[in-house]
């Protein structure tokens, strides 16, 4: 397809205002997170680049996520310059209507959207993860691990100078079934294997039922119910899995395999894979949102008042989707719905704007 001059440059023109914005918002997360990381490190003997490259790590996780109010920023910057440069003026008297122009800015946001979910999340994930993996060893909970993988849950665990590990083969609401633990010392000298057919872990002392106690001499003990002592309960397990940001999509679709092979829930996967699904979409109804404003609004007004209102606008969308998001979440209402809703009732809205904009 060949691209026509008003074209060419009006997908120049959206690109460069993105790009600037983007670099705008690139230069007060690298200042801020710096901030933080020196902070963290002050009582931390580290070169100093440390906290510059944690930093340089974290920062495109934190772009990722207000990528959509910068391309709203992006859609008020560029009719403010078509305006100031009598351009919309120029197009129309060419015979270039307002939506050949909203259409065309939608395409393009669409693309960059796809964009950003197949290859900057993904690298963005990468670099989260080793984000977080670097800096867990400057904190107490190293010595405290817990994955799940197709073999069930796995945790490692300190107590009383015993290093446990932890296998689960299901894992549901404060439970844990088919569970075998193995006990060593500090010299990772082999102590005990404790089998347990369920343990309750809504409390750090666990309670463990039907239990065989199987000692360094093969001992065998019977008992019908046992505490244990750990720094994990349901809740702290639970949030550690919280962090998907971290994983990639094929991370997410290949832990979401694990999580049903245990029984655990999937709904933070599904969730997550839905809300990257419906990224693209959102950034273009929000660029069509923010471009529909400015074709109905008085351009006599400062430029403050737009940069104000794309704020206003921004949060008031923020709000829509963790409404709904927090009911799909909870399972008051089907994942699908609190994902697309609000898409739907911003799309709704632009389609009404979208019949005055050609009156202009």
């Amino acid at each position: 397809m060949v691209l026509k001059i008003y074209q060419k440059y009006l997908i120049k023109e959206f690109t460069m205002i993105t790009c600037k914005i983007t670099f705008i918002f690139l230069i007060l997360g690298l200042i801020m997170g710096l901030l933080e990381e020196l902070n963290f490190f002050t009582d931390f003997d580290v070169k100093y680049f440390y906290p510059i490259y944690l930093v340089l790590l974290n920062v495109p996780s934190l772009i990722y996520e207000i990528f959509p109010f910068i391309f709203l920023l992006s859609s008020q910057f560029l009719f403010l310059k078509l305006l100031d440069n009598g351009e919309l003026n120029t197009f129309k008297n060419s015979g270039l209507d307002n939506l050949k122009i909203l259409k065309l800015i939608t395409l393009i946001s669409f693309i960059i959207g796809l964009f950003i979910v197949i290859i900057f999340y993904n690298l963005s994930a990468i670099m989260k993860f080793e984000y977080l993996d670097i800096k867990k060893n400057f904190t107490k909970d190293n010595k405290y691990l817990a994955t799940i993988t197709e073999n069930g849950l796995w945790i490692k665990d300190e107590v009383n100078d015993k290093i446990n590990f932890i296998n689960a083969k299901k894992f549901t609401i404060n439970t844990l079934s088919e569970v075998d633990i193995i006990q060593l010392n500090k010299d990772f000298e082999f102590q005990n294997n404790i089998k347990a057919e369920n343990v309750d872990i809504k409390e750090n002392n666990w309670s463990l039922f039907n239990v065989k106690i199987i000692d360094r001499n093969n001992y065998i003990r019977n008992k019908d119910t046992m505490g244990f002592l750990s720094n994990f309960n349901y809740e702290e397990i639970n949030n550690l899995f919280s962090n998907l940001s971290t994983l990639t999509i094929w991370n997410l679709i290949e832990l979401k395999e694990n999580y049903i092979s245990i029984n655990y829930s999937t709904t933070d996967i599904d969730y997550h894979l839905q809300r990257i699904i419906a990224y693209p979409f959102l950034i273009t109804i929000i660029t069509a949102l923010s471009a529909i404003l400015m074709l109905n609004l008085n351009y006599q007004k400062p430029k403050l008042f737009f940069i104000i209102l794309g704020i206003l606008l921004s949060v008031i969308i923020y709000y829509i989707n963790f409404f709904f998001g927090t009911l799909g979440k909870n399972e008051k209402i089907p994942l699908l719905i609190s994902i697309w809703t609000p898409i739907v009732i911003l799309s709704i809205v632009s389609l009404i704007g979208v019949v005055r904009i050609n009156e202009k």
